[in-house]
């Protein structure tokens, strides 16, 4: 195809036309998402880094997180007492030396380093024998003629991209080059000119420039604010459109608190609800008895009651004469949820049904009683957004693990009955600034306080080298009657990093620690099917000891499970730690959590594991979380549940997230449908990103 064709909208001119790219390099190219130029020019950096020598080394600690430039000394290779292979890298900033170490490694290294050349290492601080080291850093050698443009050559600060197998640094610098030296003057602005004067953006041409070639830190970082707030202007613009479509459009439900069934659950429960339940449960009821539709995330901590709180709002609906239904991730968990609720609301002319995928035995009949009416209670999995599954009147729906479930399956189910009332249920804890910014088509309840008769977990850190202490502590559980859970980070043994992985360490407990025991293996791997069998057989004790992945992060509660331990917690961040723990002391008993930690590890690695075991609080763990992340990164990380952004750090750049919340408030408010001339540039580039979302939220 003529390349200039093209030329006129780089969103729709394929990769291959850069000078240098191909069909073959596109083809690697679409691995890291990049498919268009302007996806090319988009491919952020993800780090810079400086060709000048670094002189830090003598001011450098055990634990520390370092980036730096040095000067190769020399390269050896031993052989360990085991008869293991090591390399060894002395480096130095001109002064002081340093040792580098890889236990793995690729035989390609021998020749990449070479003494006198330079290298940038990344990568943390550990020691050996009161030696200062880094083991198996990241790393980029400089060659003398590394780069064969004169461009590369000079820059001081040069750009280091995300990569795939078969594209260097090198290479992809060159590509990228040659990308904006054709193609630059093609770049079209998408911010309205009123919005770039207010906040002094630079225009999106230069910004995309200094993002690739800037040799300025602020410089850089100004223009990342740019586009950080180029994402949250048109999300926020999106839920700006969607609660004004609420309220002119989506009249719901008026339901009446008649104070019938939710009474007769009050009285049948075993305990008292907190104060915390009785607020949310509050403000639940008074969205429920307005003439809009409630939209409603109810955040809670594992264990804080979120399920309770739901079922009252669902008998509100039973009263009104409407069904109401929940919607859980897995098959297990809606089954948990139906054996708890038949127990509550047991004598009680209530017909629950449970539907979940696949055919079984009375399914049909379950069915058949949703379509007229006579099931008004409803637990399900997605099987309940199948084409025929039909409801007679349902008037309420909670997506329980809301995060589990994508915009158009919640979409879904929601459009199958008119307009019922939403509550999503998250047992993730976000702060409040964050949740209502990010949610923005959501009001937002906290259930920010534990019954009172649940004991605290005691956490306790231990050493990778007290972990035969562990197991002891494990075993009086065992005996005791309870059970464990042993969490890894990988399922298998990697080349790539060496951590414990679940597939040997369910080897060495099932073989020889707990030879006694049933212990059992569970990881992301396996089908849905075998993940709830296995957990399952854990709940119902025929498992004693289940070895597992983060998969158990989220999911069911196994009353009996006294005992939680984290291998290479200091792999983990605080939120996962958190939710992992949560899994044990859903009973009675005093429960426990190990977190082990391996050496080396950093300094935040430390802290958090040492708020870990200061606090069971998630909230309070959440807002730790968010400090702790600290300015350090240039880019943010992803978190579960929450809009994924390119550009944007949901944590770092929540004042940029409020600028562009008020702008885009603003602009909806005088412009409902972005069709004055002066907002011509937002209408196009909202539409080419967010219509089909539109389409799937205005239900």
């Amino acid at each position: 195809m003529n390349r200039s064709n093209y030329n006129t909208d780089l969103n729709n001119t394929p990769v291959q036309f850069v000078k240098g790219v191909g069909e073959a390099r596109a083809r690697l190219l679409a691995k890291l998402g990049v498919e268009s130029i302007l996806d090319l020019m988009e491919l952020f950096p993800r780090l810079y880094i400086s060709r000048t020598v670094n002189p830090r080394f003598a001011q450098m600690q055990e634990g520390d997180m370092v980036a730096m430039t040095a000067n190769i000394s020399w390269i050896d290779e031993q052989y360990t007492a085991r008869g293991k292979k090591v390399l060894n890298l002395g480096v130095n900033d001109g002064d002081v030396g340093i040792v580098c170490k890889w236990f793995k490694y690729h035989r390609g290294y021998l020749q990449s380093f070479i003494p006198g050349n330079k290298i940038w290492l990344s990568g943390m601080v550990s020691a050996y024998n009161g030696q200062l080291q880094l083991v198996h850093p990241d790393f980029e050698v400089f060659e003398d003629d590394e780069e064969d443009l004169d461009f590369w050559q000079e820059r001081k600060l040069l750009p280091v991209y995300p990569l795939t197998t078969g594209l260097s640094q090198k290479v992809l610098r060159r590509i990228i080059y040659n990308a904006f030296q054709s193609y630059a003057d093609k770049v079209s602005e998408n911010l309205p000119q009123v919005v770039i004067d207010k906040h002094d953006f630079t225009l999106r041409r230069n910004a995309l420039q200094i993002m690739h070639f800037g040799q300025d830190e602020a410089r850089i970082n100004q223009a990342r604010r740019r586009f950080a707030y180029e994402e949250f202007f048109y999300a926020q613009i999106l839920w700006a459109r969607h609660l004004r479509y609420k309220s002119d459009k989506s009249l719901g439900n008026i339901f009446e608190n008649k104070k019938k069934l939710t009474t007769e659950l009050k009285k049948r429960l075993p305990y008292e609800l907190t104060s915390a339940q009785k607020r949310v449960i509050r403000e639940i009821f008074t969205d429920m008895a307005s003439k809009k539709q409630m939209s409603r995330l109810l955040q809670g901590d594992v264990g804080s009651g979120k399920t309770i709180v739901t079922l009252f709002a669902m008998l509100l609906a039973l009263e009104n004469g409407f069904q109401a239904a929940i919607m859980a991730p897995t098959e297990i968990l809606a089954e948990q949820h139906y054996q708890n609720f038949q127990k509550l609301l047991e004598g009680l002319a209530i017909k629950i049904v449970l539907i979940k995928g696949g055919n079984y035995k009375g399914k049909a009949a379950d069915k058949a009683a949703m379509k007229d009416g006579s099931a008004q209670l409803i637990i399900g999995t997605h099987a309940l957004i199948q084409k025929d599954v039909e409801f007679a009147r349902l008037g309420f729906i909670a997506i329980d693990e809301q995060h589990r479930f994508g915009v158009e399956q919640r979409a879904e189910l929601s459009r199958k009955n008119g307009i019922p009332d939403m509550l999503y249920l998250s047992a993730t804890p976000i702060p409040r600034s964050l949740a209502i910014t990010v949610y923005g088509d959501l009001q937002v309840s906290r259930i920010d306080e534990l019954p009172p008769n649940r004991k605290k977990v005691l956490t306790y850190i231990r050493s990778s080298k007290s972990f035969d202490q562990v197991l002891g502590d494990v075993e009086k559980q065992l005996k005791q009657g309870r059970q464990a859970y042993f969490v890894c980070p990988l399922i298998e043994e990697s080349d790539k990093i060496d951590l414990l992985d679940a597939e040997r360490l369910f080897k060495y407990l099932s073989e020889k620690a707990f030879k006694k025991w049933k212990v059992e293996l569970m990881h992301g791997r396996m089908t849905n099917q075998i993940k709830d069998e296995t957990m399952r057989r854990f709940k119902d004790g025929e498992t004693h000891v289940l070895v597992s992945t983060t998969v158990i992060e989220v999911g069911v509660d196994v009353p009996n499970a006294s005992v939680m331990v984290i291998e290479h917690a200091e792999r983990f961040g605080l939120a996962q730690l958190h939710q992992l723990r949560g899994r044990v002391g859903r009973g009675g008993d005093q429960a426990y959590c190990y977190l082990i930690e391996h050496y080396p590890r950093s300094n935040i690695a430390r802290e958090r594991l040492s708020i870990m075991r200061q606090t069971n609080d998630g909230f309070l763990i959440a807002e730790k979380d968010l400090e702790l992340r600290g300015p350090g990164e240039i880019f943010g990380r992803e978190q579960s549940g929450l809009p994924q952004f390119r550009f944007a750090n949901l944590v770092l750049d929540q004042d940029i997230l409020t600028l562009a919340r008020e702008d885009a408030i603003l602009l909806i408010d005088n412009d409902p449908q972005i069709i004055q001339d002066k907002n011509k540039i937002v209408k196009d580039n909202y539409l080419a990103i967010y219509k089909q979302k539109e389409e799937l939220i205005n239900y």
